[in-house]
């Protein structure tokens, strides 16, 4: 399963709302250790997951952190694929407009920036998941 140079493709699936259980969180932690080793990082978004990228999180009356600003950084990390399936957001009333803007700087076309985030449909996650070597879901 290892690919060339071992380097692995990992891919990490969203299912659950950001805040009132941790799992949000702790694949956050993960998504940015698979990073730090240099492998093939993608996340995926989908069922109450893609709420996870929703602009304006406000978490002040729940008494937890805000840790929403944390996706704008993944591109720092060579983190530049974040998929988000188009039959969840249009499930819960959202479009990529109600999305953060999250972007990387794309060195190999002279650094310029570039969104992150992909509205695929649930058929193209899927043909994205088979490809991976790892899939984690949270």
């Amino acid at each position: 399963m290892e690919n060339e140079g071992g380097i692995k493709k990992f891919m990490y699936v969203n299912r659950k709302a950001p805040y009132g259980t941790i799992y949000a969180l702790e694949s956050l932690e993960v998504v940015l250790i698979g990073a730090a080793f240099d492998q093939d990082v993608s996340l995926a978004f989908l069922d109450d997951g893609v709420y996870q990228l929703a602009k304006g999180q406000d978490t002040k009356d729940i008494g937890m952190k805000n840790f929403s600003p944390i996706y704008k950084v993944l591109g720092d990390y060579d983190i530049n694929k974040l998929y988000v399936e188009k039959e969840s957001l249009e499930a819960r009333g959202l479009s990529l407009d109600d999305l953060q803007e999250i972007t990387y700087e794309d060195e190999d076309d002279d650094w310029e920036e570039k969104p992150s985030i992909r509205v695929v449909s649930a058929d193209e996650l899927r043909d994205l998941m088979d490809e991976q070597d790892v899939v984690l879901s949270f």
